[in-house]
């Protein structure tokens, strides 16, 4: 009896170990972190209040259009993990403040992200597309750049630079505009042109509900491993310049989809004029 005690003893500290794995505390922002994020948070709006967004969560966005976004969007989401593996090979020098932890939380991360690879090939999947179109999908080199982008940034640049290109950048509006779009599905099924359930659903469910906390934490870990100006400055920066790619991808895909938007081509122009 007092050995089966004893095991029961260890598997229950073992069990309380690994629910604290990788898992980060976030704390109130305050001096450099508040304005750090204050200052993305008009870009990330604007991220997650794309007409694209908007429309796919009226209902009102073709489904020509839906899938052209479902598939040359797919290269990010299948890349995310390695894109987050090429980080986690840098963070060797875990003396170094916020290394651990990032490296903790990447490695419990990483598998939550291959789980969602699957996920959202059963979304693309639901609007009729195939895993032959998937696996051979070429996007459009303004869609194409975030993903250059991030390979860059997880490959060459420092952690706290992978982290917010990354984990901030791209999770943060994605946590946002999934909640709208979630609402917007039951349209597409009662016209006939989607097969929504459970499963065509669990990807959008999961980044709406749960993984709106990765930016949070992505924020955390920044807050920790950037320990100089010039580090938050490159963090900021890299940020920043994802959340610009995302942008850039979103205009291309909404514009360029069949039927081509061209009212949208022309307020982009002057804009840009």
């Amino acid at each position: 009896m007092v050995i089966v005690s004893w095991q029961r003893g260890i598997a229950v500290t073992e069990k309380k170990q690994k629910e604290r794995y990788g898992q980060i505390v976030c704390t109130p922002h305050a001096g450099w972190p508040q304005e750090f994020w204050e200052r993305l948070v008009p870009l990330k709006d604007r991220i997650a209040r794309h007409p694209l967004f908007e429309e796919m969560a009226s209902g009102d966005l073709s489904l020509a259009r839906f899938r052209h976004a479902l598939l040359n969007f797919y290269p990010l989401v299948g890349n995310f993990p390695h894109y987050m593996s090429l980080t986690l090979s840098k963070t060797h020098h875990i003396s170094e403040p916020g290394v651990l932890d990032t490296r903790d939380w990447l490695i419990n991360n990483i598998m939550i992200e291959q789980r969602h690879l699957y996920w959202y090939r059963d979304w693309a999947k639901g609007f009729g597309i195939t895993d032959e179109e998937l696996d051979s999908v070429t996007p459009p080199p303004a869609m194409d750049a975030i993903n250059h982008y991030l390979w860059h940034m997880n490959q060459r640049c420092t952690v706290a630079e992978g982290i917010a290109a990354t984990n901030l950048a791209i999770e943060w509006a994605t946590g946002d505009w999934t909640i709208a779009v979630v609402k917007g599905m039951r349209a597409y099924a009662d016209r006939g042109e989607a097969s929504i359930d459970k499963r065509s659903m669990a990807w959008l469910r999961a980044h709406a509900h749960y993984d709106d906390a990765h930016p949070h934490e992505a924020m955390e870990l920044i807050k920790r491993l950037c320990v100089d100006e010039k580090s938050r400055k490159l963090a900021f920066a890299a940020a920043m310049r994802g959340m610009e790619y995302y942008l850039l991808a979103l205009d291309d895909c909404y514009a360029s989809a069949p039927p081509l938007n061209l009212d949208f081509i022309k307020d982009s122009e002057k804009v840009t004029d």
